[in-house]
């Protein structure tokens, strides 16, 4: 038998339709990734190959929607929504986004350890682009204190950087024979 060939971008739009559907009946806040795949008939695996989070699927949900309106109007799809998402003003101040045991996503205020993952997946951002909104310094780390602190120690308790050292005296040996 044939394997099935599935278009994504009808997939993608067939699960945002589920999943609006289920926001409408149950909430935003109630709604589980779960539930919703429930409600598209597909498994949860399935649902998070397209969608990484609620919060992306409700942002696609919100594109789709400025999309519609924009050919409803007559007006050309994106440019509006460049404009937007270029003035867009920071949730949370730079000073209270970049704590000890947290950072703040200064887009949509959710707290978490790093913000390069999510950047990339809930705002479709890389960790310039970002920085370049808010004019963050590349000197400022996108993860906790914390977390960068108990990553190091971990790779100090290992013997990490006397290994690398180790490997780099070698290999000058083995280069210079």
């Amino acid at each position: 038998m044939a394997p099935r060939l599935v278009d994504r971008d009808e997939k993608r739009l067939a699960l945002g339709h589920a999943a609006l559907d289920h926001f409408s009946e149950n909430g935003f806040e109630k709604a589980s990734m779960g539930q919703i795949a429930k409600t598209a008939k597909v498994g949860k695996g399935t649902l998070y190959e397209y969608f990484a989070s609620k919060e992306e699927l409700i942002q696609e949900i919100a594109e789709l929607h400025k999309a519609l309106s924009c050919l409803e109007k007559g007006e050309e799809i994106g440019s509006g929504a460049v404009v937007e998402e270029a003035s867009t003003t920071p949730v949370v101040t730079r000073k209270k986004a970049f704590g000890k045991d947290k950072i703040v996503c200064m887009i949509c205020g959710k707290a978490m350890k790093t913000l390069a993952r999510h950047l990339k997946s809930a705002h479709g951002l890389s960790a310039s682009e970002y920085r370049k909104q808010f004019d963050i310094p590349r000197t400022q780390p996108l993860a906790a204190r914390a977390y960068s602190e108990t990553r190091r120690q971990m790779a100090v308790d290992r013997g990490l950087g006397e290994n690398l050292a180790k490997a780099r005296a070698a290999r000058l040996k083995a280069k210079k024979k």
